[in-house]
């Protein structure tokens, strides 16, 4: 081919494909939106977190690892959780004996299982295999899930008054609490509490504390919680069976304890509500059963916004929440005068709302009274008083219970009762319940 001829067909060639791109479809070329600023965190509207505020693991005296309790916790549906060990928080390094006893060989198999042999960390210790606990910094990252799960760092605060148990767990500690002594069991309280609240005005973090189980070793009596101005929670129900939620003929039930102090405090001493919470104490994992300390058998039902410590903390101190053993409410709310009440209501079950509550003109003088131990020993407990504190103002059987507010109550709660057996419960024949928060008119 001659070269005039080979330039002409290159010249062909080019204007065919000039022609052949002409009739292409030019596509726009991408332009980035203008800056709106960054999307809202949530726009849900305030719904019910369910979370258990005491629980306890190899780190004091639970008998199973903490990777285990938070995963039972998290595929048993709740949505945070507080590991609450005595005096501690889950920091620095600690390892157990593998094999001490058949529950933690137990213990140790199913952790292995379910962790894997690369999680596991073991060490042979003279002549003892031991397994390492991971630090709550280590672990939390398995599990905090945003909107779904979280842990929240806690502590039990483990003390006495001569020899009174006096324990509180403080929730969203940055640090751990030494507890102090205090001259009487008030104070005791007060000090313990007053900790907690310097610790989060020093750190600017949202936290709370509560008094535990005051039933155990009959600890604390409602005088005692009355007076001391600090308290905001208490544990109207715990699950362990060792801390007598209902009394004894000799001993108030933490509910009537949690009227007596709301009625002499708003009443008398012009102090604020106690809330009262519901929390499971749990320390065993591998036995299950009426006398066990089993998880699942207390909570708390907190309205937030969203799933964060701090909005956990602010339902709580805001008493938006109630607390259960089964019973679920799609609502709990108060419209003017006129308070409402929404039952989950499951098929085939009944239910009873008690509203209680103490009237302004009931008499709140109460008679001492004191107990004798085995050894003949005298001991100050709840004085008697009018039947009238705490009393049932109104009940209803309906999924959509109600009470108008007259005014001439001092406060009013709730407590739904259903007929639903509890499938593990604290004692022999407990049904499952619920109890909202008191309010004043």
């Amino acid at each position: 081919m001659s070269a005039t001829r080979s330039l002409a067909a290159v010249a062909l060639t080019v204007g065919l494909f000039a022609v052949a791109v002409a009739f292409q479809k030019v596509e726009p070329v991408p332009v980035a939106p203008a800056d709106t600023g960054p999307m809202p965190v949530t726009t849900s509207a305030p719904r019910y977190w369910k979370g258990n505020l005491h629980t306890h693991t190899l780190w004091s005296d639970g008998d199973d690892f903490p990777e285990m309790v938070v995963d039972w916790y998290k595929q048993h549906g709740y949505q945070f959780l507080a590991l609450t060990e005595h005096n501690l928080l889950a920091e620095g390094a600690k390892w157990v004996d593998a094999d001490t006893n058949a529950t933690r060989k137990k213990a140790v198999e199913k952790y292995t299982k379910r962790f894997g042999e690369k999680w596991v960390e073991t060490r042979t210790q003279k002549d003892k295999q031991q397994v390492r606990l991971k630090p709550f910094a280590e672990y939390r990252s398995l599990f905090d899930e945003p909107g779904k799960f979280m842990l929240i760092p806690a502590e039990e605060i483990t003390h006495s008054y001569a020899k009174h148990p006096i324990h509180m767990n403080g929730i969203n500690l940055r640090d751990p609490i030494k507890p102090l002594d205090g001259k009487d069991a008030v104070e005791t309280v007060r000090v313990n509490l007053r900790q907690v609240n310097e610790q989060r005005t020093k750190t600017s973090r949202v936290m709370i504390a509560f008094l535990n189980h005051p039933n155990f070793g009959w600890g604390v009596r409602a005088e005692e919680m009355l007076l001391a101005d600090e308290l905001r929670f208490f544990e109207v129900f715990n699950g362990h069976p060792g801390v007598r939620n209902y009394g004894d003929p000799q001993h108030a039930s933490t509910e009537r304890i949690w009227d007596i102090t709301l009625a002499l405090r708003l009443g008398k001493h012009k102090l604020p509500i106690v809330y009262g919470l519901a929390t499971d104490d749990s320390h065993g994992y591998h036995e299950y059963g009426v006398g066990k300390v089993n998880p699942g058998r207390g909570w708390v039902m907190v309205k937030a916004p969203f799933l964060t410590a701090e909005a956990a903390v602010k339902g709580l101190e805001a008493g938006d929440f109630y607390s259960s053993t089964g019973v679920v409410l799609d609502d709990f709310s108060r419209d003017g005068d006129k308070l409402k009440i929404a039952i989950k209501a499951e098929a085939g079950v009944t239910y009873k709302t008690e509203f209680v509550a103490t009237l302004k003109d009931t008499d709140l003088t109460g008679t001492p009274k004191v107990f004798k131990d085995k050894d003949g020993k005298e001991t100050p407990v709840t004085g008697d008083y009018s039947a009238d504190i705490g009393k049932v103002v109104a009940e209803s059987n309906d999924a959509n219970p109600t009470y108008t507010l007259t005014g001439k109550e001092l406060y009013v709660r709730a407590k739904v009762s259903s007929s639903k057996p509890h499938p593990n419960p604290y004692a022999k024949g407990d049904v499952e319940v619920a109890w909202t928060q008191p309010v004043v008119p």
